[in-house]
């Protein structure tokens, strides 16, 4: 056999051997892959092989619609803006050309809307702007609160005192009916009528004979007579609303001559055996025979002396009482008239108060003067008396103020 020259190929194995060309052939495949793949990507993206990527003339596309939509937005702040002030001059722009600060009265009907007192006040030059006044009501929280009424406004007021204004509602009308301590029930009906409004018959008839419809919880009332009134109407400024009627004013007297007397000390009447009754009656007759209300506790202690004698009254007051309105002086026979108020005829209190006396007569009826006194005669022209403890003292003072003209 021959042998092999030396230097010739040795043989190759059928094992394969790790790292062989095998596996270097599957890497030369892979990166070919990636040859052929890369430029499949540089195809499909419309350049040529080793030319910059596609993407960069998009980029200067988008920057171009960049400025665009800005300068559509600042347009649209503009119009905005320009939105804005056209609005505000709209609600400012007064609708009336009108001095500020001239009186308007204004009628608000029952059921108007917010929008409608806009337009009304805007008419009538209160306010600027309707739309204003709307805008201004809903963010107080006060659209829909506006109250209907009558209101004493003025032009070019500022929104919020409108507001305030009608919110709180129209002022409340009211009468004021003074009573001077000492009127009859006849004048006190007359003067309610006359101020008030009051119907004149109805109210009357209540302070007349009606005690009967307030003598619930008023045990006094029980006395009265001809179910009169007279005496308990109590003296004041009454303040009432227009259409007040006549049962609502007498409740209003008794009420307030029931939180006056309450106050009353009556216990010296009472150890006298009288009761309030007495007390009003008295206290009555003091108002209509003293002209000075300091001269009311000297006047009540000749009543109270003259009841302890006994002794007969004899006081013109009781008397002129049943005359007709006007009389202010009595002849022989008016003394002789037959008449439960007449103290000339009959003995002790007339049956009831003569007229509506004021708290300072009630306490002086209630706790007289402690004095020996049973006269007295006008003889001062400042309407002051002299008191007299007897008779011939009485006609001495009465012929001394004759002589002077009083």
């Amino acid at each position: 056999m021959r042998k092999r020259a030396t230097g010739s190929a040795p043989e190759t194995s059928s094992q394969p051997i790790e790292g062989s060309g095998l596996s270097g052939s599957h890497r030369g495949a892979s990166a070919q892959g990636r040859g052929r793949h890369g430029r499949h990507s540089a195809l499909n993206s419309g350049g040529t092989p080793g030319t910059a990527p596609a993407s960069a003339p998009s980029a200067r596309g988008c920057g171009g619609c960049a400025k665009i939509a800005g300068a559509a937005l600042i347009l649209l702040v503009l119009i905005a803006i320009a939105g804005v002030a056209i609005g505000r001059q709209l609600l400012l722009k007064p609708e009336v050309e009108v001095a500020a600060g001239q009186p308007v009265h204004v009628s608000v009907a029952s059921g108007a809307t917010t929008a409608e007192i806009g337009e009304q006040l805007a008419g009538l030059g209160v306010i600027d702007s309707a739309l204003m006044f709307r805008y201004k009501a809903r963010d107080l929280g006060v659209d829909g609160d506006l109250k209907p009424g009558e209101y004493d406004l003025s032009t070019g007021m500022p929104y919020e005192m409108v507001l305030d204004a009608l919110t709180e509602g129209p002022p409340i009308l009211t009468i004021d009916v003074t009573i001077p301590e000492g009127f009859t029930a006849r004048q006190v009906a007359e003067r309610f009528a006359a101020q008030a409004g009051v119907p004149a018959d109805q109210m009357l008839a209540l302070v007349t004979s009606g005690a009967s419809q307030f003598a619930v919880g008023r045990p006094y009332l029980t006395r009265a007579h001809n179910g009169s009134l007279e005496g308990f109407l109590f003296p004041a400024t009454y303040t009432v609303k227009p259409g007040v009627t006549a049962p609502e004013v007498v409740e209003m007297m008794l009420e307030h001559f029931d939180s006056q007397v309450a106050t009353l000390d009556t216990s010296f009447a009472q150890s006298r055996g009288m009761e309030l009754y007495d007390v009003v009656t008295i206290a009555s007759i003091l108002e209509r025979e003293a002209q000075l209300p300091e001269e009311f506790p000297l006047v009540s202690s000749v009543i109270y002396n003259r009841l302890a004698k006994p002794m007969r009254l004899q006081l013109c007051a009781t008397v002129l009482y049943t005359m007709p309105p006007g009389t202010t002086s009595l002849t022989t026979d008016d003394l002789d008239e037959d008449s439960p108020y007449n103290t000339y005829i009959h003995d002790g209190l007339p049956v009831g108060p003569i007229s509506n006396p004021g708290l300072a007569a009630l306490q002086a009826a209630a706790n007289p003067a402690d004095t020996g006194y049973y006269y007295y005669v006008l003889t001062g022209a400042d309407g002051s008396q002299t008191f007299t403890r007897t008779y011939d003292e009485f006609l001495a003072a009465k012929a001394s103020s004759e002589v002077r003209g009083n």
